[in-house]
């Protein structure tokens, strides 16, 4: 049972559009095989990833690498909007479960470091574990996992990160309306306190950014408060520290926003994801 008081929230935030977006957040997530890059052989020329039709066991190559990541398509494009080149120094500052961390560290290729943190144990731990079955050990000796609050690379690493991607703490309401022990705790300033959160995270990658660098914004929220309204509030603190960068989706479907893209699911049959492209100015 959806409580009154969040169907009447979304309501009022997504007028017309909330009961199809309800009904598809209710429904099945999407997921999909995710090829490993560093697997061998290599995957087919130009293929990203392939429907998962049932649950199996997920093979290893010869060298013990696990040869596909299963996760949902929309949370890809955030990682590839990022555009890691080989030599980049990386930070991944909220990496887990490590599927994202997984395609920064393909794109770093033969040089560059990547630093995947995560502030929750028990998450972290999950992280470790994707990063040693997927990843070459040579990879992974430029490669750090930390457990530290992010917003403490702003003092530790300014002006440090070539690219910083942000897949921020939300509200995550497809998960939260499926968890009935969860949602019956929900108040409506969760998303209000979650986008401060949000936004101390973004004003640390600022810092920690080198000029001209490139920050990721990521949420799995349909709450415009933990979306477009957080990179409105930095552009509004922040005024000429950054810009908006006008990229293209690599998902057709995916709605432009005023800031970024929206995956959602009533539309997109993916996600939710919502993801913005910031650049640091020089």
């Amino acid at each position: 049972m959806i409580p009154a008081e969040f169907d009447f929230f979304y309501g009022e935030m997504h007028s017309a559009r909330w009961p199809a977006l309800r009904q598809s957040l209710l429904g099945p997530e999407v997921q999909v095989a995710r090829w490993n890059q560093f697997a061998e052989p290599s995957p087919p020329a130009g293929e990203i990833y392939f429907p998962l039709t049932e649950n199996r066991e997920i093979p290893r190559d010869a060298h013990g690498l696990l040869r596909y990541y299963v996760m949902d398509p929309a949370s890809i494009a955030p990682a590839q909007a990022l555009a890691v080149e080989d030599g980049d120094q990386v930070l991944d500052m909220c990496a887990a479960p490590g599927g994202k961390s997984l395609i920064l560290a393909e794109a770093l290729k033969n040089s560059g470091e990547l630093i995947a943190n995560e502030v929750s144990e028990a998450r972290r731990e999950r992280l470790k574990k994707v990063i040693q079955q997927y990843i070459p050990r040579d990879v992974r000796d430029r490669m750090w996992v930390t457990g530290r609050d992010g917003g403490q690379f702003a003092r530790s690493h300014p002006e440090y990160f070539d690219r910083i991607l942000i897949d921020a703490p939300c509200s995550g309401e497809r998960h939260l309306m499926q968890n009935s022990s969860e949602l019956s705790e929900w108040k409506k300033n969760r998303s209000e306190k979650l986008a401060q959160r949000q936004y101390a995270l973004l004003t640390a990658a600022l810092v920690a950014a080198k000029p001209g660098g490139r920050i990721v914004y990521s949420t799995c929220s349909v709450s415009n408060l933990e979306d477009d309204l957080v990179i409105d509030r930095l552009s509004k603190k922040k005024e000429g520290q950054f810009q908006v960068l006008d990229t293209l989706s690599p998902i057709p479907e995916a709605e432009k926003t005023k800031n970024g893209f929206q995956i959602w699911p009533d539309r997109c049959h993916q996600g939710p994801i919502y993801y913005a492209v910031l650049q640091k100015n020089q």
